[in-house]
């Protein structure tokens, strides 16, 4: 049996179990440009990609990494947690045939009644190590013998952690 995810065990610098993706190919993009109907032209179409648009190959979606990102923080959160933000910035690109490993660390906490939050420097690294999405995020969880989280949750009034 495993033990629910609580704020009482969680320890600035703690890491987050990585997530890997991949490697990502073009089945994966046009299933994710198709979803959210993203037609651009980038995520399916290399001749243009590369002669056009003068990039390297074809590009992984933005949203895709934005999602491996919040796919990485709920896992860890568990279903008595809640993501309640998240913040990202793209400084690197991502291309097709990547392999891409989401990354999450501790940086602060602070407790509530019931739950705490939980701060965490969030980001994807490719297979040379290359930072592409770094981001912060806060995600509560509940207290150790309280119950989950509420749904839906109820932001603090009075907290100090910021994105």
């Amino acid at each position: 049996m495993t033990s629910k995810k609580c704020f009482d065990n969680v320890v600035v610098g703690d890491l987050v179990s990585p997530l890997t993706k991949g490697p990502l190919t073009t089945i994966h993009l046009m299933r994710w440009s198709s979803a959210l109907e993203n037609w651009h032209r980038i995520h399916y179409d290399r001749r243009f990609t590369q002669e056009h648009e003068r990039l390297p190959d074809l590009m992984i979606n933005g949203s895709l990494k934005q999602q491996f990102v919040i796919e990485l923080l709920k896992g860890w959160a568990g279903c008595d947690g809640w993501v309640w933000k998240a913040k990202f910035s793209f400084r690197n690109m991502n291309v097709v045939g990547e392999t891409l490993t989401v990354w999450a660390r501790v940086t602060e906490t602070e407790m509530h009644e019931t739950y705490g939050l939980v701060k965490l420097e969030t980001g994807i690294l490719n297979d040379q190590k290359v930072e592409s999405t770094p981001g912060v995020a806060i995600v509560a969880l509940p207290r150790q013998g309280f119950p989950p989280v509420p749904y839906p949750f109820v932001p603090p009034t009075n907290s100090i952690i910021t994105l």
